[in-house]
């Protein structure tokens, strides 16, 4: 696997933090720590998209997708943009 570089910085207090966590927990190095940690996310992050599913699969009869469906679908869609848009500004 390709791997890249990616530059982080951290308060001192925050550095140390994760210096003795290494130490504690046999971690090679900060790097090494942090892959676990988003992987971890990365896990986390399948485990709910998979309840998700469950949940929707286990929530009733299916019903047939209607052209009023998939407008509203976009319509929800349009406004969050929208709403993310003014957000930032």
């Amino acid at each position: 696997m390709a791997t890249s570089t990616l530059n982080i910085s951290l308060p001192e207090t925050q550095r140390a933090f994760v210096e003795e966590k290494i130490k504690r927990e046999g971690y090679s190095t900060i790097s090494e720590y942090v892959r676990e940690l988003i992987r971890g996310e990365q896990k986390k992050d399948q485990s709910q998209f998979e309840a998700m599913i469950f949940q929707g699969m286990n929530s009733g009869e299916a019903t047939e997708l209607t052209k009023a469906d998939i407008e509203e679908a976009r319509n929800i869609v349009k406004n969050r943009i929208s709403a993310r848009k003014k957000g930032k500004k």
